[in-house]
């Protein structure tokens, strides 16, 4: 008895040693690499408010919520949403208190330039951005700064927005300075107003939104223009980034000691059985949701992803199209678009399944139509706040995976994750769900060997959640919108995400740490 008793007690120890060494995200402690980033991300039309004061011009979203209300889930807009234009100081206290690295944040282009052009420079716009920065320097926060997050100035979408092939100079001018030709007059704009405080620069965020639901369905502009107007704007959006980083490394690089990527969003996309057909539409829809922009920029092609093009040309001339709805590229910006990276933001909330969907060739043309694939989710995987946002840590690593595997393991900043809820402060869901998908990361970057250098959690408050309006809540700190004031009140889970953006490591469960994983550095100069 005593020896049988032995003997299974040596089995139960083998077993758990086991499953440590199989699955140590679940029994140990796990901690971030020394130079591994936390932050949190915001977006400029999302929180500022100040629509309409100090010199700042009507923005895309300002004509779109005004115009039409109805489209917004509860008729609400982003005229005063959290006030960080004039509340921006207790912004950084709330940073400060997190002890966060970074600081995520877009540039308001009508607030600069309010009509979109560069002979027009608003001083208090630049004022307020350089208040801003000087202000998270001197509390110790790096700044991430994206230069476009979705609010075009009106006057440019009068001419066509992000459809019209000369934006894309017209984003170039309001990225850099230059000198008029009738008075010689130096005009400086984003680089050289902001670029000896500022190292880490995204050209856009997600593309695919902004072109597929703004051009192609209902965010703003709203043009329900699918298979059409969204691969125009992606066309164009693609040829302003590969200008403006191509200038960047250029004219600036060297002596701002800067870095430069763009945002690009991927919620994984899963087979949803063993058959060959659903695993080829799974990748098809990874390649039309990520690699129409991922494939120009980060794989050796510099070109649409082959799958894209062929479907779309063939679909097209099946219409009786004389050209193809999917634009060409001149050899010239092929080359410019190969490689115009220093390092990729990604952005990741969920997973999809995807199964193949035999679509007949019809009118009008359809983005939908064109990949052929039918998604959805299982009904079992935890709900969020948002009705397409379902809980799936696992997804998280296997989408890091793929970006490993079919680009060669780019530098990464995984510049947004969070999950919506309800009003309330006891968020223990919000700690579940940053808790899991940073141990799929962690497992990513320590198992796997993807490059990920950061992780920043979407979003520091509340705020316009653009089509859904105030009705789904992301921030570590809830906001009081009723409020003059818009009272900041931190979360369960802001105190989590103190304690894990100081320490780097997640709390260990129950069972204690028995193994260690080996810590990769990251290269000296991505260092903070």
């Amino acid at each position: 008895m005593i020896m049988d008793a032995l003997w299974q007690s040596v089995i139960l120890l083998i077993t758990f040693w086991t499953s440590v060494r199989s699955y140590p995200g679940v029994y140990s402690k796990l901690c971030f690499p020394k130079d591994f980033m936390f932050g949190v991300a915001t977006a400029a039309y999302q929180i500022e408010g100040a629509w309409n004061v100090s010199g700042k011009g009507e923005g895309m979203w300002d004509r779109y919520t005004h115009t039409h209300p109805e489209r917004v889930f509860d008729h609400s807009n982003g005229d005063i949403a959290d006030d960080s234009y004039h509340r921006y100081m207790d912004d950084v206290r709330l940073l400060k208190e997190l002890g966060v690295k970074f600081y995520r944040f877009s540039i308001s282009w009508p607030r600069v330039l309010p009509t979109g052009f560069a002979n027009e420079i608003n001083p208090d716009g630049v004022k307020y951005y350089k208040n801003l920065i000087d202000e998270l320097h001197y509390n110790g926060i790096e700044p991430l700064v994206t230069m476009y997050h979705w609010d075009l100035p009106q006057p440019l979408q009068d001419l066509g927005g992000w459809t019209n092939p000369i934006m894309a100079d017209y984003f170039q001018e309001y990225a850099k300075e230059r000198t008029t030709h009738f008075t010689r007059l130096r005009l400086t704009v984003l680089l050289d107003a902001f670029g000896s405080r500022v190292r880490f620069w995204l050209t856009f965020n997600e593309p695919l939104t902004f072109c597929h639901d703004g051009y192609g369905g209902d965010d703003a502009p709203g043009h329900r223009a699918s298979g059409l107007e969204d691969y125009l704007c992606g066309h164009t959006v693609l040829r302003a980034h590969a200008a403006v980083y191509r200038m960047f490394q250029q004219d600036y690089q060297r002596w701002l000691n800067g870095f430069m990527g763009i945002t690009l969003d991927l919620a994984w996309i899963e087979p949803a059985s063993p058959s060959q057909e659903d695993e080829e539409a799974a990748e098809r829809t990874r390649q039309f949701f990520f690699g129409w922009f991922a494939h120009p920029i980060f794989s050796t092609q510099g070109d649409y992803p082959p799958i894209m093009r062929k479907r779309i040309d063939d679909i097209s001339s099946r219409q009786n199209f004389t050209r193809s709805r999917l634009p060409h590229f001149t050899p010239q910006e092929v080359t410019a678009l190969r490689g115009s990276f220093d390092f990729m933001g990604l952005n990741h909330y969920t997973t999809y399944l995807a199964t193949t969907r035999e679509v007949p060739v019809r009118l009008p043309p359809l983005f939908d139509d064109d990949m052929g694939v039918k998604l959805s989710q299982k009904p079992d995987w935890p709900k969020s706040k948002s009705n397409w946002l379902k809980v799936v840590p696992w997804g998280f690593r296997k989408t890091l995976n793929w970006i490993k595997d079919r680009y060669g393991n780019p530098p990464v900043l995984v510049t947004e994750n969070g999950i919506s809820l309800d009003r309330g402060l006891d968020d223990a869901r919000r700690v579940h769900y940053i808790d899991g998908y940073l141990r799929a990361l962690h497992a990513a970057l320590t198992l796997d060997g993807c490059r990920v250098y950061g992780y920043a959690y979407w979003s520091l408050v509340d705020n316009f959640e653009w089509m859904r309006g105030y009705s789904e809540r992301f921030g570590l700190y809830e906001v009081d919108f009723s409020s003059r004031s818009r009272t900041r009140t931190p979360r369960r889970s802001a105190a989590y995400f103190a304690q894990l953006a100081r320490s780097r490591c997640l709390p260990a469960p129950a069972l204690a740490n028995f193994t260690r994983l080996q810590r990769s550095r990251l290269p000296a100069k991505f260092a903070f």
